[in-house]
């Protein structure tokens, strides 16, 4: 598969999407249009389903919009507004940390830099890439788990993880696709392309990909 296919593929997908369910933090980016929403948002996303995510956002939210008003919380407080999202409390802790940094380092400001998103607690690439391609409209390249799954079972990439991933990406597919493949692909990771049994049945662009890994399908 090639770059050509890939495009071809975001066409299609750009259709089904209308069918499903976005993703969360696009939900967020809708009523919350700043990185710091973005950011927090994606934190507690980690290892958490949408619904929970969404949720367990707006409770926080509804007490504290800004690192400032944040640090008015305790650290248990914050775990308690975002429960029952995973790991909670060590989110809890996380957030006001980032925070307590946003405020000593940035004045506040959540920066627009991957090298310090990255220096913040509970933030890998792919938050921080999320926060740039989302929160500042940038060119990040968001890639978790199911993304780096999906692009090696398409047979677009032959890679070991979703960093190496995500480099590929960046030399191979055009920057101008780079935020719409992340958000095209989350959803279609969720409602057919799915880890276990993916509904290749249903799936429009099955006679693009080379189903790389899949042993039973629906």
């Amino acid at each position: 598969m090639n770059e050509k296919d890939l495009i071809d593929i975001i066409k299609i997908l750009r259709k089904e999407i209308k069918k499903w369910d976005v993703p969360v933090v696009s939900l967020v980016s809708k009523a919350h249009k700043d990185p710091f929403s973005i950011l927090i948002s994606t934190v507690i996303s980690l290892r958490t389903k949408d619904e929970v995510t969404l949720k367990s956002f707006n409770k926080l939210f509804s007490k504290a919009k800004s690192p400032k008003e944040m640090l008015k919380l305790k650290e248990e407080e914050i775990a308690e507004l975002i429960y029952p999202a995973g790991f909670y409390k060590t989110k809890g802790k996380n957030i006001r940390k980032i925070c307590e940094i946003l405020i000593e380092k940035y004045k506040g400001k959540v920066p627009n830099s991957m090298e310090k998103l990255l220096e913040l607690p509970n933030v890998g690439r792919k938050t921080a890439n999320l926060v740039i391609s989302v929160g500042f409209d940038g060119d990040g390249v968001c890639i978790d788990v199911h993304n780096h799954r999906i692009l090696n079972r398409f047979g677009f990439l032959k890679t070991k993880n979703p960093e190496e991933t995500e480099y590929e990406v960046r030399k191979r597919v055009d920057k101008k696709y780079w935020r719409e493949l992340s958000f095209l692909l989350v959803a279609y990771g969720q409602h057919i392309c799915r880890p276990i049994s993916p509904y290749c049945s249903k799936c429009l662009i099955k006679k693009k990909c080379k189903r790389r890994g899949v042993e039973v399908s629906r």
